[in-house]
Parts: C-alpha cells; sequence; structure tokens
C-alpha cells in the first residue's frame, strides 16, 4: 500500500492507495484543485464547504460526460440499426433483381429453343423442296411433252417461290 499527498486550496491530503495508483490518485487531487481554484475569492469560511462547491462541479462535468457518452450510444445504436436496415434492403434487392435475372434467362433460352427448332424446320422443308424441284426437272427431262412446257414452266416458277418463301422465313425467324 502506497501513500500519495496532493494540495487542494490551501490544504494538503494524504491519501492510501494501490502500488501502481499513485500517479492516478495524485492527478485526480489535481483536477479537484483545478475545481476548488475556480470558487476564487467567493470561497466559504468552513473548508468542507469549498470542497463540496468543488464536488459540485466536479459532478456537474461527469453528468455531462456521462449524457454525451449516452447520447453517442444512441447514436450508434441508431446507425448501426440504419446500417443493418440497409444491408437488408441491398440484399433483398439484390435477391430480387437475381430472381428477375434468371427469369429473363430461362425466357431467352425457350425463345433460343423455338427459333432453333423453327430453324430445323425450315432446313427440313428446304431439303424437301429442292428434292422436289430436282425430281419435277428430271421429269420434265423425260416427259416435258405430256404436260406441255408452259405447265412444267410454272410448276417450277411455283416451286421456286415457295423456296423463296422458305428460305425468307428462315432468314427472318433466326
Amino acid at each position: 500500500m502506497s501513500k500519495v499527498t496532493f494540495r487542494v486550496g490551501p490544504k494538503s491530503y494524504t491519501v492510501a492507495t494501490a502500488k501502481g495508483d499513485e500517479d492516478r490518485v495524485a492527478s485526480l487531487g489535481a483536477i479537484i484543485n483545478e475545481k476548488y481554484a475556480l470558487l476564487g475569492t467567493q470561497r466559504a469560511v468552513q473548508e468542507v464547504d469549498n470542497l463540496v462547491f468543488a464536488a459540485l462541479f466536479l459532478a456537474d462535468e461527469l453528468d455531462e460526460t456521462r449524457k454525451a457518452v449516452d447520447a453517442a450510444k444512441k447514436e450508434a445504436e441508431d446507425a448501426r440499426s440504419n446500417a443493418d436496415t440497409a444491408t437488408r434492403q441491398a440484399s433483398e434487392n439484390a435477391e430480387h433483381e437475381k430472381a428477375k435475372a434468371g427469369g429473363k434467362k430461362a425466357e431467352l433460352r425457350a425463345e433460343i429453343d423455338t427459333l432453333r427448332k423453327a430453324e430445323e424446320r425450315a432446313r427440313e422443308e428446304n431439303k424437301q423442296l429442292k428434292a422436289q424441284m430436282a425430281e419435277m426437272r428430271e421429269a420434265a427431262r423425260h416427259q416435258h411433252d405430256l404436260f406441255g412446257e408452259d405447265a412444267l414452266a410454272a410448276k417450277l416458277e411455283a416451286l421456286a417461290d415457295r423456296a423463296e418463301q422458305t428460305a425468307a422465313a428462315f432468314e427472318k425467324s433466326a
């Protein structure tokens, strides 16, 4: 156990303290002396009254400090709450956007599949039309006098128009 002596106003005080706390107690004594000095020439006759007034100064400072700490804690809690709300909202927005993107992606895949099927049908129809055209040319070469050249030409013209329409539809859908 150690002893620390400090001055408050005109009087010295000796206080017993634990080892290592000497500087802290001396510092606190200096603060009390500082508040005592605020009394200036308005000091009371009784020294105890002067110490009470110095203690009131310290109590007032302590009260203001506690209020400031409480206000800072409240502000920190509000900020934390606002941050939590903002984080939660951002997460919900991100999930919503992700779901929308997933839906759009599925929609685009379905459209691609539809276009691929249409392309395949158009290719198949084009192939059939080419085969029919080749058959008609072959038949025309051997039997052109049975149908007459005008009838064969009209059929070939119609077949060519149909092939062009199919190709145009295919290009449009791709």
